[in-house]
C-alpha cells in the first residue's frame, strides 16, 4: 500500500505539471482590431474585378485567416486613373485618422500614362511615403509601397517597350526612396510581364490585373505584412 500510494503521488505530479504545461503553450485569442489602409488608383481599387478581389481586400481577408478570422478593416482611398497629385488632395480631403497597423502605397502609373513630366512623381512620392507614415501612426515599419505593374504585357499594352523602359523609371525612384527611408518596397511588377503569357493574369478589359493576378500580389506581401502585424508568417 505504502509503495502504491508513493506512485499515485508520483503520477498525480506528472498529471498537474502536464496540465500546466497545456495552460503555458494555450495563448488568449487575437481580438486586436487591425486596421489598414490602401492609398493609391485603379491598381488598388481593383478596376475591372469584383469589389472584394482587389489586393487589399484579398490581404485582409488573408490576414483574417491566419489570426484565426480574427477583424480586419480595410479603407481605400483610390481611383482609376489618379496620379500622384490627385492622390494627395484625396487624402488631405478624406483626412483619415493617424491609427492604421497598415498603410500600402501604390501610385504613378498614370503620370507616365499621362505623359506628365517626370519631376512631377519626384516630388508627389516623397510625400505620399510621409503622409503614409503619417497615418501610420509615424510608425515607417507600418508601411508598405508595392512596386507599378507593368501594362506593357496586356492585349492594350501590346508589349511596348518603350511602357516598360519608362515605368523602370519610376519603379527604380521608388525603390531607391525606400531603401533610404528604411520602408518596406514589395516588388511585383514582375508578375504583371507574364500578362501576354499567362491571359490569366489579366482582367477582361485588357489593361488591368485580373483576381488571379492580385492573389499573386498578396502572396508576396503577406511575409512582409504578417511579421508587421505581430502574426506568423
Amino acid at each position: 500500500m505504502k509503495l502504491w500510494g508513493r506512485w499515485s503521488f508520483v503520477g498525480l505530479l506528472l498529471i498537474l505539471v502536464s496540465c500546466s504545461s497545456e495552460k503555458e503553450v494555450n495563448t488568449p485569442p487575437d481580438t486586436r482590431v487591425l486596421k489598414i489602409l490602401a492609398l493609391g488608383d485603379s491598381y488598388t481599387k481593383g478596376e475591372s474585378v469584383c469589389s472584394t478581389c482587389n489586393f487589399p481586400t484579398q490581404l485582409r481577408d488573408s490576414i483574417n485567416v491566419r489570426r484565426g478570422n480574427g477583424l480586419s478593416e480595410v479603407q481605400i482611398i483610390a481611383q482609376t486613373g489618379w496620379t500622384t497629385p490627385q492622390l494627395k488632395n484625396a487624402i488631405n480631403q478624406t483626412n483619415p485618422p493617424n491609427t492604421f497597423d497598415l498603410v500600402t502605397l501604390l501610385i504613378g502609373v498614370n503620370n507616365q500614362y499621362q505623359n506628365m513630366p517626370f519631376s512631377f512623381y519626384a516630388n508627389d512620392f516623397p510625400e505620399l511615403v510621409q503622409k503614409a507614415i503619417e497615418k501610420a501612426g509615424g510608425d515607417r515599419n507600418k508601411v508598405v509601397v508595392l512596386s507599378i505593374p507593368d501594362y506593357a504585357f496586356t492585349p492594350f499594352g501590346n508589349g511596348n517597350t518603350s511602357i516598360s523602359a519608362a515605368l523602370q523609371t519610376y519603379n527604380q525612384f521608388a525603390s531607391d526612396y525606400c531603401a533610404s527611408q528604411q520602408i518596406s518596397f514589395v516588388y511585383i511588377t514582375d508578375i504583371t510581364q507574364l500578362g501576354l503569357q499567362q491571359p490569366a493574369l489579366v482582367a477582361q478589359d485588357g489593361l488591368h490585373p485580373s483576381t488571379l493576378a492580385y492573389t499573386r500580389f498578396v502572396e508576396r506581401l503577406l511575409p512582409v505584412v504578417l511579421p508587421k502585424l505581430g502574426l506568423q508568417p
